[in-house]
């Protein structure tokens, strides 16, 4: 029995051999087929790891790329173009005309018995206009990022009138446009076609970690607040000055600070030095008194942000000179920078103000006002202007506001209120102003950009109205913008020598071809008309 058992299980155990070895080759053939499965896996792993890594390489050199392309760069250029269009229209009053050429003799002259004989004539009032006279503007303007913390911007401008290389189509009625084109006034009143430097300056900012600034070249003087409104410009920053009060291309250096006050918004202030006037080497073998003209002024802005800006200025010019330039020619008289006549004192300021959303647009307004004050010394700038019973021909002297050397002192005064309305849905903007000068204002405004004199600088009212037309196009420059402009300006002079500091002013209405007191080097102009349009193109 045991025998038969023992058999019996070899015969069982013998007999599911060859389905085992089936069983197993059929799973190596599995396994392999697995491996093969995983290594492809494993290639295709691999693959994708290249190409995630080739895709990341690709994405961090476009990502670089991105960045390059939008990073500052150290230098950003820009510009404007404008093509002006200007009707001019003015009537000039009666009056006695300076002319060392012609004598007017008045017989028993101060008193019985006496005579005395004028280097001047008398002039009846006439109409001068020029129905249209077109103008080229250019300006380039050049940031550059030097270092950290200090920047240097440079701004470039030609001005010319259409067919003409001079100014004296434009030009002959007021001081600040009669005497040619002169270091203040370059480039911001036409002349030729050259491309001058109007600004140049170098900025260092956040000296020593502190919110001061110091900032030194050809000042950026011009077109301040609010003017900028109807030039449709944005403010000039922190190195800006209210129009009123100085509209100038200074020579100079500023000092800053920008405290950081809660209550009071993007306030700062600085001081700030310009040279008006070089007198140049002075002889030891024939000294003279002729000193350099500086300007020195502080300037505190209490608040500045989006929708509300406000400034106030002093500030002070010392040793005024007689003309801004030498070689100024009247009637063959040469009349060079011979004289200092004294200082001025001024005092003003700007608030402007935006209301967004106000109906079915955004409401512009602004308040400018200032006062000056003349310090005359001794000196005047003499002319030859009479003879007593037909003797030699005598000087008399014009002083700072006063027609013979006197210390009397002039107190004058002048504001200046506007305002523009925008429509954001058409890009129109509406714009009127109205300013006054009383009879004793002088500013130190013979940049601005108006063609028969600077309006902020007139002795009587000035009203102008103009609207803004911006085209509906893409810009492809970072201040890309074309718009177009049509204003109008009215002037109503009350008495002479608007923009002119040499000599009392005289009421215009009590001019007449007879006295030789009211005796004038430019016509008086009484009222004055231009209709103007400009094409305006920044990039």
């Amino acid at each position: 029995m045991r025998l038969f058992f023992a058999a019996l299980l070899s015969v069982a155990l013998l007999l599911p051999m060859p389905v085992f070895a089936a069983d197993q080759a059929d799973l190596m053939q599995k396994i392999d087929s697995m491996a093969r499965e995983l290594e492809a896996l494993k290639q295709q792993l691999n693959d994708m790891k290249k190409n995630d890594t080739t895709r990341e390489e690709k994405l961090t050199r476009v990502e670089k790329k991105v960045e390059k392309a939008t990073a500052p760069s150290w230098l950003e250029l820009g510009g404007d173009y404008r093509f002006r269009m200007d009707s001019l229209r003015g009537k000039v009053h009666d009056y006695m005309q300076y002319n060392p050429n012609a004598v007017t003799t008045i017989p028993n002259y101060p008193q019985p018995g006496m005579s005395m004989g004028f280097l001047s004539q008398g002039q009846p009032g006439f109409t001068a206009k020029n129905n249209t006279v077109l103008f080229n503007r250019f300006g380039l303007n050049m940031k550059a990022h030097a270092t950290e913390d200090v920047t240097v911007k440079a701004r470039l401008l030609m001005y010319k009138v259409w067919g003409h290389e001079t100014d004296t189509p434009v030009s002959g009625f007021f001081a600040d446009r009669a005497f040619g084109i002169y270091d203040g006034v370059v480039g911001h009143f036409p002349s030729d076609n050259a491309l001058r430097v109007d600004q140049a300056y170098a900025t260092w900012s956040n000296i020593a970690g502190a919110p001061v600034w110091f900032s030194v070249g050809r000042r950026p003087s011009t077109g301040g607040v609010p003017s900028n409104l109807r030039q449709n410009t944005e403010k000039v920053g922190n190195g800006g000055i209210p129009s009123i009060l100085v509209d100038y291309a200074f020579d100079g250096l500023t000092f800053g600070v920008a405290p950081d006050i809660d209550s009071l918004p993007g306030a700062y202030a600085k001081i700030c030095y310009g040279r008006g006037f070089d007198s140049g080497f002075q002889n030891s073998l024939s000294p003279t008194k002729l000193k350099d003209t500086d300007f020195l002024g502080i300037q505190i802005v209490p608040v500045d942000t989006d929708n509300l800006h406000a400034e106030l200025q002093w500030q002070r010019g010392y040793n005024i000179f007689n003309v801004p330039s030498d070689g100024v020619n009247f009637f063959g008289q040469q009349m060079p920078v011979s004289v200092n006549l004294g200082d001025i004192d001024w005092f003003g300021g700007v608030v402007m103000a935006e209301f967004p959303k106000l109906g079915i647009g955004n409401l512009n307004l602004f308040a400018s006002g200032a006062i000056s004050k003349t310090h005359p010394n001794d000196q005047a700038f003499a002319l030859p202007f009479y003879q007593i019973n037909g003797g030699a021909f005598q000087t008399a002297g014009f002083g700072l506001l006063n027609d013979a050397p006197s210390t009397d002192s002039h107190t004058g005064s002048a504001f200046y209120l506007g305002g523009r309305y925008d429509f954001p849905t058409t890009r129109t903007k509406v714009g009127f102003e109205y300013n006054h000068g009383s009879k004793n204002w002088i500013g130190m405004v013979p940049a601005a950009d108006d063609i028969w004199t600077s309006k902020l600088g007139t002795r009587g009212d000035v009203y102008e109205t103009y609207i803004i037309q911006e085209l509906k196009q893409k810009p492809f420059s970072k201040k890309g913008s074309t718009f177009v402009r049509l204003g109008y300006q009215y002037y109503s002079f009350k008495y002479t020598g608007s923009n002119n500091w040499v000599g009392a002013p005289k009421e215009i209405n009590s001019l007449n071809t007879m006295d030789p007191s009211g005796t004038q080097l430019l016509p008086p102009v009484k009222n004055a008309h231009d209709i103007y349009f400009t094409f305006d193109v920044t990039f």
